[in-house]
């Protein structure tokens, strides 16, 4: 039995998902443990990096798919890329 076509996404929408989940998961993993690097030691967030950005970017890929708008989840991953950018050089100084 096919699905309910009221609860697919449009083209447009699927595509948002799709770039923000790839894309914008990439862009907060990466922003994020650049941050780490400035609360604790740069060898230590390398080495769990290798982990946990798999971890991560796998859960916002998902969160990216369960959001209703392609346009909000693009917009919280990239407020979240600024913020966690933001902290990093204010810690830099």
């Amino acid at each position: 039995m096919p699905a309910n076509k009221k609860y697919l996404s449009s083209p447009g929408q699927r595509f948002l998902k799709i770039t923000a989940g790839f894309v914008g998961g990439y862009f907060v993993m990466l922003s994020l443990h650049l941050l780490l690097t400035r609360i604790f030691r740069q060898e230590h967030v390398v080495i769990t990096a290798f982990i946990t950005g798999y971890i991560l970017w796998a859960v916002l890929l998902l969160l990216a798919f369960l959001s209703k708008s392609g346009w909000k989840i693009w917009g919280v991953y990239l407020v979240l890329s600024g913020i966690f950018y933001g902290l990093f050089h204010l810690l830099n100084h």
